[in-house]
């Protein structure tokens, strides 16, 4: 078997999805050396990615007819299957297509199974780190898939991030970002609480993240959230608390699908889905706060 060559720069990459996440890591594409080619249904985002550097095309089969990767960043796996049945038929042929949205496993593994039937490679590499690392190409990368594919793709995912793991077959990084973001979303609740309950007993919101940095209690969220983005109200970390909802949905729904009992995934996903139906659509994730504050308190026991 002859083995394909690494998709080093300068190499043809189509970025389809140019949000948050999907600019900065397309410049930082540009800036390793890759043609990268992005497009984005909406033109604002668009043209933000030419203020960031790079080019876009004004259609989706444009963007990807010349590509040898097609890189995704989308909101959701159903959106991610929309569009590869979109371009499917535009892809050139050996086109190798990466996933780095946060999608469902499951559909992951079936996506695959029509690419691979159709002769393309297929990984999923979602990534773990907020805009601020994707702006500096530091990001955590959770890649998924066969071995041959990933060599592949490996100098692509260096251009973006810093900790590149190898997590097993197709659909294995997004079951483990599921799963990240799920321990993160439960640490975030568990910190909010905490600090709601020390500041109503009298208690300094500060002195108590201090306490919980240098105690058992750490966590992302009192390490680099509560004093930067919650006690002082900005709420504007940079992640969507409607796409941190759906992900621990999505880690919920893997336990179902694999039959593992998870009684705190079950009242987490709840939580995080009913703070974002009652919250504004654009609500950061650390607004949970405001949320958990308008539910009653529950009777002290005697």
């Amino acid at each position: 078997m002859t083995t394909k060559p690494a998709l080093a720069p300068p190499a043809r990459i189509a970025l389809i999805g140019l949000g948050n996440m999907g600019v900065p890591m397309g410049a930082c594409l540009v800036r390793a050396g890759y043609r990268v080619t992005g497009f984005d249904a909406a033109a604002p985002a668009r043209q933000r990615f030419v203020a960031a550097g790079g080019a876009t095309a004004e259609t989706l089969v444009a963007a990807v007819s010349n590509a040898e990767l097609v890189v995704a960043i989308l909101p959701n796996g159903k959106i991610v299957r929309d569009v590869v049945q979109a371009m499917q038929p535009h892809l050139p042929p050996g086109c190798v297509v990466v996933d780095m949205s946060s999608s469902d496993p499951v559909g992951t593994r079936a996506l695959g199974d029509t690419l691979l039937s159709a002769g393309f490679e297929f990984a999923d590499a979602p990534v773990s780190g907020g805009v601020r690392r994707a702006v500096d190409g530091s990001l955590a990368i959770m890649a998924g898939g066969d071995a041959a594919t990933l060599d592949r793709i490996e100098p692509v995912l260096k251009a973006v991030g810093r900790a590149i793991f190898r997590t097993g077959g197709l659909g294995s990084g997004h079951a483990i970002k599921a799963l990240n973001n799920y321990v993160s979303a439960a640490g975030l609740v568990a910190a909010v609480e905490a600090i709601a309950i020390g500041r109503r007993f009298g208690l300094d919101p500060a002195l108590m993240t201090d306490i919980l940095n240098a105690s058992s209690g750490r966590n992302n969220t009192t390490e680099v959230k509560l004093k930067q983005f919650i006690l002082s109200e900005k709420f504007d970390a940079g992640f969507p608390l409607r796409l941190m909802a759906k992900d621990v949905r999505t880690a919920d729904d893997l336990a179902h699908a694999v039959g593992v009992p998870s009684p705190l995934a079950d009242t987490v996903a709840d939580l995080w889905d009913a703070a974002a139906r009652d919250l504004p659509e654009a609500a950061d994730h650390t607004a949970v706060g405001r949320y958990l504050a308008k539910l009653p308190a529950k009777k002290a026991k005697p």
